[in-house]
């Protein structure tokens, strides 16, 4: 079979239970905490959040609330396009399993791909933490 390199599922274990998990991590007024690359400042703004990242403001689109663990979004750097993201807490026992799926986007090279997946890598390591102390 060959080697997919348009796609790459990032996941993590953390030890709290998928409620706890999913309610954190669906709230946006949270990503400033352990999303670094989304920056530092998120406001709503009608069914959107406006968010402040390192290249310029952004726009965020949610999945509705659910009970499956399903935190989908897209994100809108630029008026007319808009990159999206699947997003799972999946329970495993009393802990959950946090999975990113990671897009390569039209244009990037190999090393920008890599680089998109660290930085996500680094951002699962952060939310870890932070509900694990």
């Amino acid at each position: 079979m060959a080697k997919d390199d348009t796609v790459r599922h990032l996941r993590i274990g953390i030890a709290r239970p998928l409620d706890a998990v999913y309610a954190f991590v669906s709230n946006p007024m949270n990503l400033p905490r352990w999303a670094k690359g989304l920056g530092g400042s998120v406001v709503r703004d009608g069914e959107q959040w406006l968010v402040q990242t390192p290249q310029g403001p952004a726009r965020l689109r949610f999945a509705p609330p659910n009970p499956f663990g399903v935190l989908d979004h897209s994100v809108s750097p630029a008026p007319g396009i808009e990159v999206y993201v699947p997003l799972r807490v999946i329970a495993h026992g009393t802990a959950s399993e946090v999975v990113f799926t990671l897009f390569r986007q039209p244009g990037m090279t190999d090393a920008q791909f890599a680089q998109d997946a660290a930085m996500v890598e680094q951002d699962l390591a952060a939310l870890k933490a932070l509900l694990e102390a």
